[in-house]
């Protein structure tokens, strides 16, 4: 109980910063009936939680841009979904809940231990992208479920480009681009014997609105959606859609399997007939990439030869 109240105090004070403008410190002790020195306090656990609070004398305290928390009632779905304000990873949350409750979404302002594919650190600032989980149960173990990741790309992108972001491409096997910077990432994960039930957690992670000190320490070039919008983008619209999408889709991947979605990934394929690069551990060679087979597995032509290649251990660079 006394956690959620810590929980309450803080979001009430990142609502009261969510317009972006100046807000005294003064008035922000007031409201919370908390003294200055409380409210410093309050704003380094903002700052815990990612949010880039500005302070100056004489004028007090800001976000360096307006932040949009996700809202229930601004999120219809076609499935039940919950709303955490932190936690370690919602796809870790997820594996340890009851499959009963397929499907199930879960989606969260923060997280602590987000994670991408091959265990990769996933940077999750407050209210900053979006981090959404799905779990799926299959009766029996879908067909071309290696093809699952490419199938949930289409998707995404899809999602996206719903609200504006028309330059929106998928790199092999679950990245999201856009103007040659990593814009979101797909991340499965399912449990189960082959040949029998088959359960998949879903984690998507898309970048909304994260400013540069937010990312700071990320190595690869990335992107947001602000950049690729013409207005601001809203996180809680982004969720609905994507939730609706992926409602419809995996469904429609239980009975049809990646080929409803070969075509489109086709379209959206940014290694198809371009140079690329493939690194099986500390090896490495350079090839052109012609698509991907009905098993979701990428082809590459090198030396003359076609080669097939699976997720697994490979990291695809593009040229």
């Amino acid at each position: 109980m006394a956690q959620a109240l810590i929980e309450a105090e803080r979001l009430k004070l990142v609502d009261a910063l969510a317009d972006g403008e100046w807000h005294s410190g003064e008035d922000l002790a007031a409201v919370a009936g908390i003294t200055r020195a409380g409210l410093a306090k309050r704003i380094e656990k903002l700052r815990d939680w990612g949010l880039d609070v500005d302070a100056r004398q004489g004028l007090g305290y800001r976000l360096p841009q307006p932040l949009e928390r996700l809202l229930p009632e601004r999120i219809q779905a076609p499935l039940q979904y919950d709303i955490l304000t932190a936690t370690d990873s919602t796809n870790t949350r997820l594996l340890e809940s009851d499959a009963a409750r397929d499907p199930q979404a879960l989606l969260a302002e923060y997280q602590t231990a987000g994670r991408g594919r091959r265990g990769r650190e996933w940077r999750s600032p407050f209210a900053a992208n979006l981090y959404l989980s799905l779990a799926w149960s299959f009766a029996s173990w879908p067909r071309s479920l290696s093809a699952l990741p490419l199938a949930v790309g289409v998707l995404c992108a899809q999602a996206l480009r719903e609200q504006g972001a028309a330059d929106v491409g998928l790199k092999w096997p679950n990245d999201l681009y856009a103007r040659g910077r990593k814009l979101g990432g797909i991340l499965i994960e399912h449990r189960g014997e082959a040949g029998g039930a088959c359960r998949v957690i879903i984690g998507i992670g898309i970048n909304v609105a994260m400013s540069a000190a937010q990312a700071g320490g990320i190595e690869q070039p990335w992107i947001s959606l602000a950049e690729l919008t013409p207005t601001p983008p809203s996180r809680n619209r982004l969720a609905a859609e994507l939730l609706q999408r992926l409602a419809e889709g995996v469904s429609r991947f239980e009975t049809q399997g990646f080929e409803a979605f070969a075509a489109e990934w086709a379209t959206l394929d940014l290694a198809r007939d371009r140079p690329v690069r493939v690194l099986q551990g500390e090896q490495g060679y350079e090839g052109i990439g012609r698509g991907v087979d009905a098993q979701g597995a990428l082809i590459v032509e090198a030396l003359g030869q076609y080669q097939t290649l699976h997720s697994g251990e490979i990291s695809l660079r593009l040229a």
